[in-house]
């Protein structure tokens, strides 16, 4: 997914954001396979899901948010 405003493809928390917000199921599989290479990602969503938690409504957020918890529940 080319992140919008943005000129490089890292998981900046601008492109969780994109992706999340944005994404497409393939984005998402690439978000999640990036996160199980590099764990410390898994901090990146989390902070960027945190400031959607508040929202009923944004539903893409509380499930990252609850794929972070599963993530390091089960490691």
């Amino acid at each position: 997914m080319e992140h919008r405003h943005l000129n490089h493809q890292d998981y900046t928390a601008a492109a969780v954001d994109d992706v999340i917000s944005r994404g497409r199921w393939q984005d998402w599989a690439d978000l999640r396979r990036a996160a199980m290479d590099d764990p410390s990602l898994l901090d990146r969503i989390e902070r960027v899901c945190a400031r959607h938690v508040h929202d009923p409504y944004a539903q893409r957020h509380h499930f990252w948010m609850n794929h972070v918890r599963f993530r390091r529940a089960a490691a």
